[in-house]
């Protein structure tokens, strides 16, 4: 075959994807082997590619590949999550465009137009992960809306709902004014900074008296809806105003003055405008003094009739903020205005101020369903990599709050409770609508007239995704599981037997909360098991100046972009360069580059080999040397990476595989064994060459597909697909020789010296030299290595120095290169002596620090033994650099 001269990713990529995928090389049915299986992080339907995805994925695929590789039996399950919130969106601006509004249409057409929109744009991203070489089993592409799935979330409401974790309640929540929906607490983001805001300082009047009290306040558009002032009872300034009434500015009502320690004397003015409808902490003090709940705020962040004032009604929030401010200044209630920092809570998905309102949702009782998760986790049956995450989980598992789960809107999984009446409790829940008119039936009596209405809500989304470990083997089917006792069985379902639970989960620690805690208490609810025995936490991708990556600040670029001028081998060495687990990358392009000149480096290597013609010749002892030793380095480099791998230090390992190949491989082992310019190599050392080649190929399969299955593919005839180079087995760990490598390392640090004699004095590499050496006891190079490697036409020992040389020293021996008739004396001693005042200059420094009374007794016994070791280098290198000024002058 005709290799080309250069390495084009745009003639391989696609290529060995279809390659893989016509021949379902990534497919996975259970059988004797042990499973390795891995759940992809389902991405939102509405999603494309972005570097967040490109890092996960790729760590993903590393772990995948490798697993398979060992001989594992490697199942990654694809899919995609249906996003209420994101999703809705789309379709609704969708339809707008149309002239179509969404109160327009009925439920059902509704959701017509969003599966349609689904199927046409749902799939983008998964296409995508094809091009980064995801090694998925696309045959079980899931979506968390299919049939089977939909189910299994409807099974999970009922069953907990029957065990009394989920219910139904009045209470504070989270509402997104823009998608009109509830979140729960983990939806709700924070700038990590805080956020700059203003607390205005307003004069409330007392009732009957000349007396006023002044309240620090954010947010002053919520001023109408205040049903009381409550003050610290400790708090001697307002002692006598505890009973009395308070008036609410602009519309004149009374309310009263309370007491209650929740106040803090020393925040603000330490008195509490208490608004139970617009604050979770107000609506808690509310609840204890039995106070009145006024909502003034809209669904939609407008302002209602219950604030009293005609003018404000139907305006939006923040522009009747500023209007209560404009009235407060005009009739002198406004005292002042300061600034402040805060923590303003925004939706994670449509970055809109949350709005906390007093609502009827569902919840799921949290902290009665979690300690097992907590415990697993404690007990490290699941472990956080890094560990430092495991402080972040048992805080946020030991202050679990309960979750609303409710979602106003209409694509989702809708919640199965059916309503027959107008009572509080005048509901019922089931699978379908069937069973609920049975059970409706049992209570209301066989010849009940009554209607079944379906409840109008979805189930937040993390709702249904808390169950991808076991929903995607279908783990929740009628054969399973088990309606009395709320448990699976496992063994009725042979696949779920086998993949589960699953070995490592790769994600973000942002959703550490969102999905893997809540993954990890579905899977002890429902199979007294663990989800996944490892989870491997990757920090986030930033730029350059620290900033998260994100399309409105355009400093993302387009992962496609980038896989487009580097290639998708590049690429993935770019981004695992510089990201080890629970740290944030700051992306550099220049990192793709290096992946890009990595390949090249690759591909240059093969067509050196390659173009070697073998002879049936004697094997140099240079190249039978280079063998053992690259062996042996080799073997130890297996070992190393497979402590990196089983430690998930993914970019660590790729460091090593790095360090093998471009140094060890091509700089050294190459070299050592490459024949003379247009000589034949010996036969031997050619096959072994293509043999250590293929080992090559191997380790970094992981994070290199494309390159490796090409070269891999020219290197050897593949007769089936279940030769390519991704099902290759990965290598062994073998013998190292220990007294092979020491002898590399010192006869690499000889050819190092002369090669930088040769550099310094321009002494082309095609002239010889001699190399003279002063053995102290202590040679053990490999003397036909240097030989060849050095360009030596004489190898000699001496007992004394040599005269008129270049010298170096190695493991104390002392080496020397006799001038060639092209050296300038001059100019070497002129280096010899400057680099002498050099020297001395350096050794001064030191000298001043040991001499100096106060350093010795003040610093570090290290840091004293580290300037030691400065001097008496330096004075070594002193008395050798006086000896050769001495030899020249001679």
């Amino acid at each position: 075959m005709e290799i080309p001269s250069k390495y084009d990713p745009k003639l391989v990529e696609d290529k060995w994807n279809q390659h893989w995928l016509e021949n379902r090389l990534f497919h996975s049915v259970p059988d004797e082997r042990e499973s390795y299986s891995v759940v992809i992080p389902p991405p939102n339907v509405t999603g494309v590619l972005h570097m967040g995805h490109m890092l996960n994925n790729t760590i993903q695929d590393v772990c995948v590949r490798r697993a398979r590789m060992l001989g594992k039996n490697a199942c990654w399950v694809p899919g995609t999550d249906h996003a209420s919130i994101a999703t809705e969106a789309k379709v609704v601006q969708l339809l707008r465009k149309q002239g179509i509004r969404k109160s327009d249409l009925s439920r059902e057409a509704f959701l017509e137009h969003a599966f349609e929109w689904k199927e046409k744009y749902g799939g983008i991203i998964l296409d995508q992960l094809k091009k980064l070489g995801a090694s998925v089993d696309w045959d079980r592409t899931s979506f968390t809306m299919d049939p089977g799935y939909y189910k299994a979330v409807t099974r999970v409401f009922v069953d907990l709902y029957n065990k009394g974790y989920i219910y139904r309640g009045l209470r504070m929540i989270n509402w997104d004014c823009e998608a009109q929906t509830a979140l729960s607490n983990e939806e709700v983001l924070y700038n990590e900074d805080g956020d700059k805001s203003l607390l205005y300082h307003v004069r409330y009047a007392i009732k009957d008296s000349n007396d006023s009290l002044v309240i620090a306040t954010q947010r002053p558009e919520t001023i109408m809806g205040d049903t009381a002032i409550a003050v610290n009872p400790t708090d001697e300034r307002f002692l006598h105003l505890i009973g009395k009434m308070a008036i609410v500015p602009m519309i004149g009502r009374e309310i009263p003055i309370i007491a209650d320690e929740y106040v803090e004397k020393d925040f603000g003015t330490g008195c509490l405008k208490v608004t139970p409808a617009h604050d979770p902490n107000d609506y808690e003090l509310g609840q204890r003094h039995n106070l009145p709940v006024i909502d003034t705020i809209n669904l939609d962040g407008t302002l209602n009739a219950s604030c009293e004032i005609p003018e404000f009604v139907g305006k939006e929030r923040f522009e009747v903020r500023q209007l209560v401010i404009d009235r407060l200044k005009a009739s002198g209630e406004l005292v002042k205005e300061e600034e402040f920092m805060t923590r303003i809570g925004r939706s994670e998905r449509t970055n809109t101020v949350v709005e906390p309102k007093l609502s009827l949702q569902w919840f799921i009782r949290m902290k009665d369903i979690s300690k097992q998760a907590l415990d697993a986790v404690e007990n490290d049956e699941i472990t956080l990599h890094p560990a430092k995450f495991k402080n972040t989980y048992r805080h946020w598992m030991e202050n679990v709050r309960d979750w609303c789960i409710s979602r106003q809107l209409w694509w989702g999984h809708r919640i199965p409770a059916f309503y027959y009446g107008e009572g509080e409790n005048d509901f019922v829940v089931a699978e379908t609508r069937e069973e609920a008119e049975q059970i409706v039936k049992q209570r209301l009596g066989e010849n009940t007239t009554a209607e079944l209405r379906q409840d109008d809500d979805v189930l937040d989304t993390w709702a249904s995704s808390w169950l991808w470990p076991i929903a995607v083997f279908d783990g929740f089917n009628d054969n399973c599981f088990d309606k009395t006792t709320g448990k699976i069985n496992k063994k009725a379902n042979k696949e779920l037997d086998y993949y589960y639970p699953t070995q490592v989960l790769v994600t973000a620690p942002e959703i550490l909360f969102f999905w893997v805690a809540r993954m990890i208490i579905a899977g002890y609810e429902y199979l007294d098991e663990k989800p996944f025995s490892d989870v491997y936490l990757h920090g986030i991708v930033r730029d350059k100046q620290g900033r998260k990556m994100s399309k409105s600040l355009g400093n993302s670029p387009d992962p496609l972009d980038l896989m487009a001028t580097y290639g998708a081998d590049g690429t993935r060495v770019g981004m695992l360069l510089s990201s080890p687990a629970g740290n944030d990358l700051l992306f550099d392009e220049g990192l793709c580059e290096q992946g890009r000149n990595f390949s090249n480096k690759i591909w240059n290597a093969f067509r050196l080999v390659n173009g070697w013609e073998s002879a049936d010749i004697p094997q140099p002892e240079s190249a039978r040397f280079a063998i053992e030793w690259f062996e042996s380095k080799f073997s130890e480099t297996i070992g190393l990476l497979n402590q990196s791998y089983d430690k998930f230090r993914i970019s660590e390992a790729l460091m090593t595989t790095y360090k093998l190949v471009w140094d060890d491989f091509c700089a050294w082992y190459l070299e050592m064994v490459k024949p003379a310019y247009q000589q034949p190599i010996d036969s031997i050392t050619l096959t072994k060459t293509k043999q250590i080649f293929e080992n090559i190929l191997k380790v970094l399969h992981p994070f290199m597909p494309f390159i490796t299955e090409e070269i891999w593919h020219y290197l050897g005839h593949r007769e089936t697909a279940q030769q390519s180079c991704c099902l290759a087995e990965w290598p062994k760990t073998g013998a190292v020789n220990s007294e092979v490598l020491a002898v590399f390392n010192e006869t690499a640090d000889i050819i190092i010296g002369v090669r930088t004699i040769r550099l310094q004095n321009n002494i082309p590499n095609k002239e010889q030299v001699e190399l003279k050496i002063k053995d102290s006891g202590k040679f053990a190079a490999n003397t036909s290595t240097l030989i060849k490697m050095c360009g030596v036409s004489n190898l000699e020992t001496i007992t004394e120095k040599a005269e008129n040389s270049f010298t170096f020293i190695s493991n104390q021996n002392e080496f020397f290169v006799p001038f060639g008739e092209n050296v300038d004396v001059e100019a070497e001693l002129k280096k010899l002596e400057d680099e002498l005042v050099y020297t001395k200059g350096f050794l001064d420094i030191v000298l001043k620090k040991l001499n100096n009374e106060k350093f010795v007794a003040g610093a570090p016994a290290a840091v004293i033994d580290n300037e030691r070791k400065k001097q008496a280098d330096a004075e070594g290198k002193i008395r050798m650099l006086e000896e050769k000024i001495s030899a020249l002058i001679s």
